[in-house]
């Protein structure tokens, strides 16, 4: 049975994300075996947190492909929040909407802050049972990565 799709973004919009966004709906519609519905959360997690889901697979194809040269976040909208440990009312969160909607896998891009959410969810999604693929997908290739010399 074919697991549900949750892609969002996170930190500061460029149309690289955009372009991510319909290369994995493609990939995804690609392999109908393996991904059933392609869900956005509109504003990164924001939208997650309030159940503020997007149905990509219920759009036209020629939608999808705009993406690709829509500037900044275009339509998805991304943010900047930061989950916070600390914080488990939100984790708790994101696993009621993952369950509600048979999330199996989600995407989530965005810069190094974003990496690190993935990596939260992912870590708690672990520790609670749920099967859930997460995967960071970079905006950006950044000049800060490595030693002075790079």
């Amino acid at each position: 049975m074919p697991k549900n799709v949750l892609v969002a973004l996170g930190g500061g919009a460029t149309q690289v994300m955009n372009a991510s966004v319909h290369g994995l709906v493609n990939a995804c519609k690609s392999f109908p075996l393996t991904f059933g519905n392609i869900y956005a959360g509109r504003f990164g997690v924001e939208g997650m947190l309030k159940e503020e889901l997007l149905n990509l697979s219920a759009q036209p194809e020629a939608e999808i492909k705009l993406l690709s040269s829509t500037p900044a976040s275009g339509v998805l909208g991304s943010c900047r929040y930061r989950l916070n440990e600390a914080n488990p009312a939100d984790f708790e969160r994101l696993f009621q909407v993952f369950r509600a909607h048979e999330i199996g896998y989600f995407f989530y891009i965005g810069g190094n802050d974003s990496m690190d959410t993935a990596n939260k969810i992912s870590r708690f999604t672990s520790s609670r049972g749920l099967d859930v693929v997460t995967t960071g997908i970079p905006k950006t290739v950044d000049n800060d990565l490595g030693d002075s010399e790079f």
